[in-house]
């Protein structure tokens, strides 16, 4: 059934005051809202169709009414009007940013402190690597005649290294002509890729040296396995509990779980989705059947995204938390590399 153009208002109405307001919302400001243009009997009559629609549900019988999911799906879709972040929310924002980079973990995770303070509600970050990682760079530095440290740098260049040992003595001009293989053969390609050309390499080499060589693809070949998987970083879990829909522990506890200890299984977004607003049952997870989440995605550049997400209760004032979001997002992307100039304002776009 397509909803009026009045009861989308009452709709929009409800919405705005229960976000600003956590109490359900009663006729009578509803009425005022509107400027007392709708009778009160036409608008109880609006709120029961609405509530028999689903779009509301009425907590108490004497209680006004809140949005249901229904409602704050039709709300989020039609009726929120699109803001845009201000300047001084712009400048505070670059301001953050504005800092030396440092490791890509260490940029994720402060990327998600950051994000949960503008929005006081809870955050995660993940990098996000895409299938066809390799290595851009290898190097085998001496530590004694048994064992020697791999350093491997990723192409999207994270740089991970370990001590490895081998049975047989190691001596630097062996270290340095495997580094010069490796570098020449078995960089810019996948995990793969990888094993078949060191199968490739059987025979032709000297035993000690391809001993040597299989023992470096095989930490190789594990660093890219590792770059592949999700690394989220949660933070601002103490934000949730300000909610007054979470101030109760026993509902608390499940969400506050998922933040801690299942950050793995928190939304992720398709490559080609910019943005996504999920609320209350459509997060396949049961811990956030009574929360949304707001996740935008970012261009890191050398085949990897970031993704940032804002969780809180479906209450959640969405039309902010979307705008920062988004110009968050914009700016890391341009931090990375892909834009020279700082993302416009909404109202600045052409």
């Amino acid at each position: 059934m397509e909803l009026t153009a009045r009861k989308k208002q009452i709709l929009k109405v409800v919405t705005e005051r229960y976000i600003d307001a956590a109490e359900p919302v009663s006729s009578k400001y509803i009425a005022q809202a509107m400027g007392g243009t709708v009778s009160s009997a036409t608008i109880r009559n609006e709120l029961a169709d609405l509530v028999e629609l689903g779009y509301l549900e009425q907590p108490h019988t004497s209680a006004g009414r809140v949005p249901s999911p229904k409602g704050y799906r039709l709300y989020v879709n039609e009726l929120m009007e699109k803001r845009s972040v201000s300047d001084q929310e712009a400048a505070e924002i670059n301001r953050a940013l504005g800092g030396k980079m440092r490791e890509m973990d260490s940029v994720i995770a402060q990327a998600g402190q950051m994000v949960s303070s503008f929005v006081s509600y809870p955050a995660y970050a993940a990098a996000v690597g895409k299938t066809g990682a390799s290595v851009r760079r290898y190097d085998l530095l001496s530590v004694d005649e048994g064992s020697f440290i791999a350093v491997v740098m990723t192409a999207d260049k994270r740089v991970k290294s370990q001590l490895l040992r081998s049975p047989l003595p190691v001596e630097a001009e062996q270290l340095s002509a495997l580094a010069n293989l490796l570098n020449t053969h078995f960089a810019g390609v996948s995990g793969e890729e990888m094993g078949e050309k060191l199968m490739g390499l059987t025979g032709q080499l000297p035993p000690e040296l391809f001993m040597l060589l299989s023992t470096a693809i095989e930490y190789a070949v594990s660093v890219l396995d590792q770059s592949q998987r999700s690394q989220v970083f949660t933070t601002g879990q103490t934000q949730l509990l300000r909610q007054p829909e979470f101030q109760d522990p026993v509902r608390a506890d499940g969400l506050m779980s998922l933040l801690t200890d299942q950050r793995s299984e928190l939304p992720v977004l398709d490559a080609d989705t910019p943005m996504q607003i999920l609320i209350g049952p459509e997060n396949v997870n049961e811990a956030l059947k009574d929360a949304s989440v707001v996740v935008a995605s970012y261009d890191i550049g050398e085949n990897m995204r970031g993704l940032i997400g804002v969780v809180g209760p479906t209450r959640m004032d969405y039309a902010t938390v979307a705008a920062r979001l988004t110009y968050f997002a914009e700016s890391l992307t341009r931090m990375f590399g892909k834009n020279k100039e700082l993302p416009p304002k909404e109202e600045d776009k052409p």
